[in-house]
């Protein structure tokens, strides 16, 4: 799907119109499934997908069409993902499952966090063409050359703005790169 195609999409979704969340299931519904197999069990993912798409729908007037429609649908599976952890771990956590995540006294943890709100920061100042490829390859996993498809572009083009996008998000972030 391109990039026109999407932000149609998104429009349409933030509208209200009839068959739009049919035609984003069935856009994004594999691509978020792929997302969300990374945090649950295989035969959890497809119950937090219809989550996804549920809250998707139920709260399309706070998609702003100006943004990526994938990053917004992503940013729910993250959530929904989580809350599917909370309540698989409700019961019982192996210490070492809790360390792994954590470190030793939650202070990586925090540390972490911490990184990924300076970094969904970065991605936001970052010019749209280069945030929506990172957003795709990061958190939708995709390759440059499935980017190139999905958003109808030279595969050229998905590398050049691939590298400038790192570029500049290290940039922002102070890194050395």
């Amino acid at each position: 799907m391109g990039q026109g195609a999407t932000s149609d999409l998104g429009a349409r979704l933030a509208a209200g119109e009839e068959g739009a969340i049919t035609e984003c299931y069935s856009a994004l519904g594999p691509m978020v499934l792929g997302y969300l197999r990374r945090f649950v069990a295989r035969d959890e993912a497809e119950d937090v997908l219809q989550r996804v798409f549920y809250e998707v729908w139920r709260n399309r007037d706070r998609y702003d069409p100006t943004r990526s429609l994938e990053a917004w649908v992503l940013g729910i599976a993250r959530k929904r993902a989580i809350d599917q952890l909370r309540r698989r771990h409700a019961n019982v956590v192996p210490i070492e499952e809790l360390r792994e995540i954590a470190g030793d006294d939650g202070r990586e943890l925090a540390e972490r966090y911490a990184r990924a709100v300076e970094v969904r920061g970065a991605l936001e100042r970052l010019p749209s063409e280069q945030r929506e490829v990172l957003t795709l390859a990061y958190f939708g996993e995709l390759s440059q050359t499935e980017i190139a498809g999905r958003l109808g572009l030279p595969l050229g083009t998905v590398k050049a703005r691939t590298f400038r996008g790192l570029r500049r998000l290290a940039d922002l972030l102070g890194t050395v790169g």
